[in-house]
């Protein structure tokens, strides 16, 4: 497994991969003026274990919301493609079907789509009573447990020069001491769904609920029955707690019922359709412009949002 990942043509496809739209940035270009010098070097550092992963820059972004993003160098961020495009395919056929961040052939739409099929489920064409428990992890990639993790990844490579590069990525950041992975890398996002795999796997068996999504660190649970949706909350926490040293966000659990609408990646989900969340709505109209509204109208034909692309005027 490591001789692939360190592969010269492994390595060069990373390449192709992390320049996509990237071409005209100064550092990129400064990078492919000497490509394959740079590759060629990187490859021979992998080969002879004295690859080292830089520090990162600090910056803040907002995706709507103020984040703090940690990036890498170019020589680590292809180094985090080509681990990615080796160790996915291992733990993607583990997934359950219903986590769709990160993924191939998965994403925003087809969670939502996903979750108004498991509606219909629940409460026979809306003949039947459903409710929803909605939640999300405290502070979850700076809180992932660096022991943890490492430990999980044990359990499905048994390749030790992998795991020694692994634990090269997973230690070249630190939120707190031996926790937290950095917002921004790719690895970030698969290790993240390689931790919560666990948690899936808990609330799909050991619960035993089919009607189950999650999306990152957002998930939610459906059923009729409003009682079991509450007691599971405690058991949810505890599982959270004792097997990946996480929490539930306080503030973010919400139990209700479905008629009243189900906020999920940026729509709201109702009995017979869905609309724009009033947030998204907003920064629709405050960002939109000709190079991006292609973009914007692709979000709005998922939703009943004719009427606000009538009042888009170029």
């Amino acid at each position: 497994m490591f001789d692939k990942i360190i592969s010269l043509e492994n390595l060069f496809f990373a390449w192709r991969q992390f320049r996509r739209g990237k071409r005209s940035k100064h550092e990129v270009q400064e990078f492919e003026f000497n490509l394959e010098d740079n590759i060629f070097q990187l490859h021979q550092e992998l080969k002879d274990k004295t690859y080292r992963h830089s520090k990162y820059t600090s910056l803040y972004v907002t995706d709507p919301k103020l984040r703090h993003i940690h990036k890498a160098y170019i020589r680590d961020r292809i180094v985090h493609h080509a681990v990615h495009n080796i160790v996915y395919p291992i733990f993607d056929r583990n997934f359950i079907h219903d986590s769709y961040a990160c993924r191939l052939g998965k994403g925003t739409h087809r969670a939502v789509s996903r979750l108004e099929e498991f509606i219909a489920k629940n409460g026979a064409n809306n003949t039947i009573p459903v409710y929803y428990l909605k939640c999300d992890v405290r502070k979850f990639f700076d809180s992932i447990s660096h022991v943890v993790l490492f430990d999980i990844l044990k359990l499905h490579i048994f390749d030790s020069e992998t795991l020694e590069l692994l634990k090269n990525i997973i230690d070249s950041f630190v939120h707190s001491p031996q926790r937290g992975l950095p917002l921004g890398n790719l690895t970030s996002q698969l290790f993240g769904n390689v931790y919560l795999n666990e948690f899936d796997h808990f609330v799909k068996h050991g619960l035993k609920m089919r009607h189950y999504i999650r999306y990152c660190d957002d998930f939610i649970i459906l059923s009729t029955d409003v009682i079991k949706l509450a007691e599971f909350i405690p058991k949810l926490s505890e599982f959270l707690a004792e097997r990946l040293r996480l929490e539930l966000h306080p503030k973010k659990v919400i139990l209700w019922k479905y008629r009243q609408g189900i906020d999920f990646l940026g729509y709201v989900i109702l009995p017979h359709h869905r609309v724009l969340r009033t947030m998204t709505k907003q920064r629709l109209f405050r960002k939109i412009n000709k190079e991006n509204k292609s973009s914007y109208f692709g979000i709005l034909k998922h939703c009943n949002g004719y009427k606000i692309q009538r009042l888009i005027r170029f």
